[in-house]
Parts: structure tokens; C-alpha cells; sequence
């Protein structure tokens, strides 16, 4: 490209032009102390791209002089290239950092608002007593991106037949496919039950089936959303 000089020259000078005028809005003082938000964006939106312009055409101007006059397109022709390419670099940058701030946000399943609930009921096997009191109990959702306690409703505890039900609720704060839940209580092994709800764990009205742990016992669950029962 015959004016290649002049285009990298152009995106040069807007860079500097640009980080130049943040810099000497800053040892002036400038800005609202009352009111820092527009003070920068003023200097964000307004002032500094005005820097980049000015920048811009004086490093157009300045390698055009390097190459002796030099000019096949014409200094406007060349600073509007300089211009295309800083835009297509601001473009790319900005992709890169979008992409970048997907990949890596966390990936919370209800953002700005209450968590969902895993309601879940846990069917011993036939003959085991009913725990007393919550005390004796624990529920602990694990996945692979953190562990949440759960809460133990004992004033729903009932039984079918001659096995006890316990009742419990949970807290599904991320969106993850790998959950499971583990249940303690008090002279009684500990026992995990894996969770296959989908990553977003959407809302469902009823129970799902029950579901056979090796121990005998069984467990069934729902994911109940703010708002809805």
C-alpha cells in the first residue's frame, strides 16, 4: 500500500491525541466535583475523541511529510483511511472484549433477582425413624462452582406408610449442569443424591419421580422460581 506511512501514522497520532487529552484534562483539573459521572463523560465521549481527530490529521500530516510530499490519494483521502482502520480496530477490540466478558462473567442463574429453590423430598428406607428435630439434620447443595446449605422444613415432615419423608429446600444461586445434594443425619451414614435438573433449572409446578439412591432410600425435587409456586 503506497500510503501505508500515512493510514499508520493517522491511527498513531488519533491513539496519542486521544490518551494525550485525558491526561491534560486531568492536570487542569478538569471536571465537577459535584457531579464526577458527566465530568467524565464529557471527557470520554466529547473531548477526547475530539483529541483523536486532531491527532489524527496531524499524524496524516506528519508522515506525509516523512515520505517527501509524497501522496498518491491526498492528505483527506489518507486521513479518512486512517480513520476506517481506527474504527475497525475499536470495533475489534470491543468484540475481543465482549467475548472476553461472556466467557469469563459468572454465570449466575437468576442475575438481579432472588435465587430460585431446589424443593426437595427425601423418602427413607422402610423401618428408619423420623428424625426429631431439624437439629439433627443438614443439606448441603455441592457443584462445580460452589456449596450452598439448605434448609431443613420439619413441620413438613411426614410419612408413606412406614417410610419417613423429610422435606427440604435449597438455594440454586449458578447456572450449572453438576449438582448434587447431600443430606446428613445425626446416627445415619450420609448420603448423595445427584440433581438432574438442566443448567437454567427451570421452573416446574409438581415433583418429578422418584428417584432410588443405593442406600434404599429416594428423593424427588422441583426447581421453584421467585414468584411462582
Amino acid at each position: 500500500m503506497k500510503n501505508s506511512l500515512q493510514v499508520a501514522g493517522g491511527v498513531v497520532g488519533a491513539v496519542i491525541g486521544f490518551v494525550a487529552t485525558l491526561l491534560l484534562l486531568e492536570l487542569i483539573g478538569f471536571g465537577n466535583r459535584a457531579d464526577p459521572i458527566l465530568s467524565g463523560v464529557l471527557a470520554l465521549l466529547v473531548f477526547a475523541p475530539g483529541g483523536a481527530i486532531a491527532g489524527l490529521l496531524l499524524g496524516t500530516a506528519f508522515a506525509r511529510r516523512l515520505r517527501g510530499g509524497e501522496n498518491s490519494d491526498g492528505f483527506l483521502r489518507n486521513s479518512l483511511k486512517a480513520s476506517t482502520v481506527l474504527i475497525a480496530l475499536c470495533a475489534a477490540a470491543g468484540t475481543t472484549y465482549y467475548v472476553y466478558a461472556i466467557t469469563t462473567a459468572t454465570p449466575w442463574l437468576n442475575p438481579n433477582a432472588p435465587n430460585p429453590l431446589l424443593v426437595f423430598e427425601v423418602r427413607l428406607p422402610a423401618g428408619m425413624a423420623l428424625p426429631s428435630s431439624a437439629r439433627d439434620m443438614a443439606a448441603e447443595l455441592q457443584t462445580d462452582l460452589n456449596t450452598m446449605p439448605g434448609e431443613i422444613r420439619s413441620d413438613l415432615f411426614r410419612r408413606d406408610d412406614d417410610r419417613p419423608v423429610i422435606t427440604g429446600q435449597v438455594q440454586l444461586a449458578f447456572r450449572t449442569a453438576h449438582r448434587q445434594l447431600e443430606i446428613k443425619i445425626k446416627d445415619q451414614p450420609d448420603r448423595l443424591y445427584l440433581i438432574g435438573l438442566s443448567a437454567r433449572a427451570p421452573h416446574t409446578p409438581e415433583f418429578g419421580v422418584w428417584q432410588a439412591n443405593r442406600d434404599g432410600s429416594e428423593i424427588r425435587y422441583r426447581a421453584r422460581w421467585p414468584g411462582q409456586n
